[in-house]
């Protein structure tokens, strides 16, 4: 698939079916993610694939004790009241309380100690994997999306899978065959969101 066309049509996926994601997908995705750029190529990440159920499950527990305290209650009320907003929480509503039944949890690890740079974010050295990540899986029809939920209880997390202390469990990444279709996104025009030379500055194409 055409890099911009995987840009184009790479929309977050939250209802999976339960079909298996052979290894060899599995390990394409991850090459993929081992590509991307890094604060001089450090490269101070590792990933942790899960598919054992009962990891999944108490996973997908923190993961929805996060959903409940961020999304719950008035929060909840209010995006139901928003039909746009109404439908993505939907979404994510399901994904959130059926994540344990996702075929394959990708866990995205950075090493936080020591931290070599003070002016960057540690972000910056762990994202631009997670979207090669994403990117491979789209071009391979596999759904994905980025989510950090699970972090509210990120020591458990860490203790349940044996991460060491001085790493860090940055993004959780769902992986599996995707129950509804790709995209397009939906995404405000590249003209709204653009300045030139100085800000609020626009141009037309």
């Amino acid at each position: 698939m055409d890099v911009l066309e995987a840009m184009y049509t790479l929309r977050a996926i939250r209802r999976f079916k339960p079909d298996p994601v052979p290894d060899e997908l599995v390990w394409k995705v991850l090459e993929a993610a081992t590509k991307a750029p890094s604060g001089g190529n450090r490269q101070p990440w590792r990933f942790l694939v899960v598919r054992d159920p009962e990891t999944k499950r108490r996973i997908g527990e923190f993961y929805l004790e996060g959903w409940e305290r961020f999304y719950g209650g008035a929060a909840r009320e209010q995006m139901l009241q928003d039909p746009a907003r109404a439908r993505i929480y939907r979404s994510a509503d399901h994904l959130a309380r059926h994540l344990a039944e996702v075929p394959v949890l990708i866990i995205a690890c950075l090493r936080t100690t020591p931290w070599p740079v003070t002016t960057s974010e540690r972000g910056s050295y762990i994202f631009p994997a997670v979207q090669n990540l994403l990117l491979a899986a789209r071009a391979l029809g596999l759904g994905t999306v980025l989510t950090t939920l699970h972090r509210v209880r990120e020591k458990e997390v860490r203790e349940l899978l044996g991460v060491p202390d001085d790493w860090e469990t940055m993004a959780l990444v769902p992986l599996g065959w995707p129950a509804v279709p790709f995209g397009p996104v939906r995404r405000l025009p590249v003209e709204e969101v653009v300045y030139w030379e100085r800000w609020g500055e626009t141009r037309s194409r």
